[in-house]
């Protein structure tokens, strides 16, 4: 760590090293920020944690959870953290902070403590046995939220200015990850420091960063137009925050993947809350509102994103590099949760918030391109997937990777799981 880091980052660095220190030093922020004599902190160490801390702690004979999300150079970024009120304000169903700071580099979140899963930790279980009625319960549940947010991106959908977009923290989950402030460094930021210049390895092939960046993926005998280079750049260009005012703004969390959503049941209904609005807004791009969600709590599941050794173990893969194309084999799929739920995000969420934009005279010709993008950053950018960077393995890097292209680009022929969802959402279609 740089001896100008943020409180909030020096405290990660230490949580990654599991040395001690960041017990401490949270306990001294805990103290600093809202005076209060924080006991017996304790850390979670889940595979959720990918840009943020959460944990628990003691005062005053009361329990608390803790959470707060660190962005690299998130001082230098435009937006304000931790919005909370917003979308209270606009009915979504959000778990209000007991206490919260929003200054730069010392964000974060005090809840009372709650018993209640989170609905990632739901999912995972049903990832790893599936149960019908538990499928079904939490089935359910997705879609009387997405009913509860469709109604209020409908009610909040609004023309905005590029100024008000650029505005909105959620770039720092998108287009703020592809470059490196205050200059707008492109290739920059995450997407330099992953992958630029490294190398790659895979069950079967090794690549350098100019094989990789421009080969053609075929992913289980289908081929894709667009290589990962070239989605890099149309992303770099599309997504850039004015560019994004063309679809409207609406009232959204923005960050809504199911860590960060509590799952209250009684056994035959459950209802599903936000928490840690991080990157809430008024004006985020219609377009991006849904994107976090679609990917990071279906298309990044079962195992291989979040759990890379369970992939390793659990899936077959092979890769072959030959004549430019970089072949990928592997038995990864959606496990039937997923797909329930990716079928609910398709018909309940994404359908008629199109139709809406397209009856109002504000949905792109592109609009295609946006959310594909969108989606192929998902991956690529919260974390490395690159093998032996972090957590990832051959098997989980290769499908990670495959899966990326697999949304971000439209196949040279065919159709696949994205094609056939991109038609169930596209309103000019019956």
């Amino acid at each position: 760590m740089t001896d100008n880091a943020s409180r909030t980052a020096t405290i990660r660095d230490h949580a990654k090293k599991r040395d001690g220190v960041a017990e401490t030093l949270l306990a001294g922020l805990l103290h600093d920020l809202f005076q209060v004599a924080a006991e017996n902190v304790t850390i979670n160490y889940d595979q959720y944690s990918l840009n943020s801390l959460n944990g628990f702690f003691e005062a005053n004979d009361n329990k608390y959870f803790f959470k707060f999300h660190q962005e690299e150079g998130e001082e230098a970024m435009s937006g304000e953290y931790y919005r909370a009120d917003i979308i209270a304000r606009a009915g979504l169903p959000v778990d209000q902070p007991l206490m919260m700071s929003t200054l730069p580099g010392e964000q974060i979140l005090v809840y009372k403590r709650r018993s209640d899963p989170r609905f990632s930790d739901v999912l995972r279980a049903l990832d790893m046995a599936h149960d019908d009625h538990a499928a079904d319960e939490a089935v359910a549940a997705e879609k009387r939220l997405n009913e509860t947010v469709l109604k209020v991106y409908l009610n909040t959908l609004h023309p905005v200015t590029a100024e008000q977009v650029a505005g909105e923290p959620v770039h720092r989950l998108f287009h703020d990850r592809l470059i490196t402030p205050p200059e707008a460094v492109y290739p920059g930021g995450r997407f330099a420091s992953f992958y630029v210049g490294k190398d790659f390895e895979f069950p079967g092939a090794k690549l350098s960063w100019g094989e990789l960046s421009s080969a053609r993926f075929v992913v289980g005998g289908v081929e894709y137009e667009r290589t990962i280079g070239e989605l890099f750049d149309a992303a770099y260009r599309r997504l850039a925050p004015p560019q994004l005012a063309d679809a409207g703004g609406v009232t959204a969390h923005g960050d809504a993947h199911n860590a960060n959503v509590w799952y209250s049941s009684d056994g035959e209904r459950a209802e599903l809350s936000f928490f840690d609005p991080a990157f809430a807004g008024e004006h985020i791009p219609t377009l991006l509102a849904e994107v976090k969600t679609t990917f990071h709590n279906i298309l990044a599941h079962p195992f291989w994103l979040y759990d890379p050794a369970v992939a390793q173990a659990k899936y077959k893969a092979a890769a072959r590099y030959e004549d430019g194309k970089l072949f990928a084999d592997f038995d990864w799929h959606l496990s039937p949760v997923r797909e329930a739920l990716l079928g609910v995000k398709a018909t309940a969420m994404w359908r008629p918030l199109l139709q809406e934009l397209k009856a109002r005279d504000m949905l792109p010709a592109d609009w295609r391109e946006v959310v594909r993008l969108g989606l192929f950053l998902c991956p690529t950018l919260v974390m490395n997937l690159r093998a032996g960077a972090t957590t990832h393995n051959p098997t989980s890097s290769l499908i990670g990777f495959s899966v990326a292209v697999m949304t971000g680009s439209e196949p040279v022929t065919g159709d696949d799981v994205m094609t056939r969802f991109f038609d169930m959402i596209d309103p000019e279609q019956n």
